[in-house]
């Protein structure tokens, strides 16, 4: 790098990682409007070796376009950095990719971008390299915020409808019988019922526009619920396919629902890139016994 590469704007520092000279066009386009600076630029084979030089960054990106030699080395990195240097960190690539980038997924200040708009790089560079303020720990802006202010809408609206439950003498009775494990003869829940809950969902949107009934929190529920009885493991991009919103929302989620215990991370032992989901056993259970439930109250459940 020569002293003509450097880029200075009024706002923090980037340190970006680029498979490519596209790559690379891409993101100096975002820094130039979210009016900071590239600090540096390298390939992801030296990604490795820059993250020992680096002095100070204010955010570090991995642009990554197909699968290469020293992509592993690459994300290890970018972890050490946003973890030493206390800065952001955001891995950009296509959906194809999601599996072998998904390794950091749930280390702190780690975010993802997956087939993202010239705007959507802008946005989230902006605000990782926005200064918080260390008394009142404000990590949550834009879209971030929206999005958590979404779950926790979300959170309260299961905690209304299982207080409207007990106000309905059949529903209120379902839930007690499950709750003391008094089941029916022949009650159990399989994969195939819940497989088919999800395709009734999925028949929505054939009808009305899919956004309208955006739910991803549940739809990987179930998804990892009938996998679970089907003895499967789930895949991040599987997972993020099951939640019907585009991947980069549904890596927020997955990581917000890691980061509260629902779901829970299971490395590959043979890539150690790659990681499954799961849902954690208090969430298995309160799902089987939400499906018995609901079975009792009526035959549809969607």
């Amino acid at each position: 790098m020569v002293a003509a590469d450097i880029e200075y704007g009024a706002r923090g520092s980037l340190l970006l990682v680029a498979q490519s000279g596209a790559g690379e066009r891409r993101w100096r386009e975002a820094a130039r409007i979210a009016g900071c600076r590239v600090s540096a630029c390298v390939g992801v084979r030296e990604a490795a070796a820059q993250a020992a030089r680096q002095i100070a960054a204010d955010a570090v990106v991995l642009d990554v376009e197909h699968e290469v030699d020293g992509l592993g080395a690459a994300l290890v990195a970018l972890l050490a950095i946003a973890r030493e240097r206390e800065c952001e960190a955001l891995i950009a690539a296509p959906a194809g990719l999601i599996d072998a980038v998904a390794g950091p997924l749930g280390a702190p200040r780690v975010g993802y971008l997956i087939d993202s708009t010239h705007g959507e790089r802008a946005l989230a560079l902006s605000l990782a390299v926005e200064p918080t303020s260390p008394s009142l720990n404000d990590v949550a802006k834009g879209q971030a915020t929206a999005k958590l202010q979404q779950l926790s809408e979300e959170v309260g609206r299961i905690a209304s409808v299982l207080a409207a439950l007990s106000e309905d003498e059949a529903a209120a009775a379902a839930v007690v019988g499950v709750e003391t494990g008094e089941m029916g003869a022949g009650e159990r829940i399989e994969a195939g019922q819940i497989r088919a809950i999800i395709r009734a969902r999925r028949l929505r949107d054939h009808f009305f526009r899919g956004e309208l009934f955006a739910d991803p929190a549940w739809d990987m529920l179930l998804d990892l619920m009938a996998a679970r009885l089907e003895k499967q493991r789930v895949a991040v991009s599987s997972l993020c396919i099951a939640a019907a919103v585009p991947p980069t929302t549904a890596l927020r989620w997955i990581k917000a629902l890691c980061d509260q215990g629902i779901f829970v991370r299971v490395a590959d032992p043979e890539d150690g890139r790659r990681v499954f989901i799961e849902l954690a056993e208090a969430s298995a259970s309160a799902m089987e016994k939400y499906l018995k439930a609901a079975q009792r109250v009526s035959a549809l459940i969607v």
